[in-house]
């Protein structure tokens, strides 16, 4: 396989050439399965695999695969967790930080989910964000 099949090298790219590639080969991805021709399914895989070892190699805490062995203690997980979501700029986190923060902290899907369903919430969505709310940031105060 060619450069010019592939592109550039990915540790040539720039940290969002990084992103936005990895982001388009993710989208097209089952496109290149179902309709493509098996090179260019051979092609797309190699480059994938490519963008996204290079994304661990830069960001090794950023993913699911960081998580081990950062485990936060907390005496209050619920807490540990509003908190950090309440110190993250403008008070909100990805989805998916949340996520890995919640497993960091110890919470599971369903205490997780508590947050967003409380009455009132603690947590409450704003496209891929979590942000958190006044009841949530109310509730570190106690």
């Amino acid at each position: 396989m060619t450069e010019a099949q592939q592109g550039r090298p990915v540790r040539e790219l720039t940290d969002e050439e990084l992103e936005q590639q990895g982001r388009s080969a993710h989208e097209t991805r089952n496109w290149v399965f179902l309709h493509g021709t098996a090179e260019q399914f051979a092609t797309h895989t190699s480059r994938m695999l490519e963008l996204e070892q290079e994304y661990l190699r830069r960001y090794p805490k950023r993913t699911w695969q960081g998580i081990e062995g950062d485990r936060i203690e907390a005496e209050d997980p619920v807490a540990e967790l509003l908190r950090r979501v309440a110190e993250a700029p403008r008070g909100r986190m990805n989805k998916l930080e949340v996520h890995q923060l919640a497993r960091a902290v110890g919470l599971d899907r369903q205490q997780l989910a508590r947050l967003y369903n409380a009455d009132p919430p603690l947590l409450t969505t704003d496209g891929a964000d979590r942000v958190i709310t006044d009841a949530g940031r109310a509730s570190l105060d106690r």
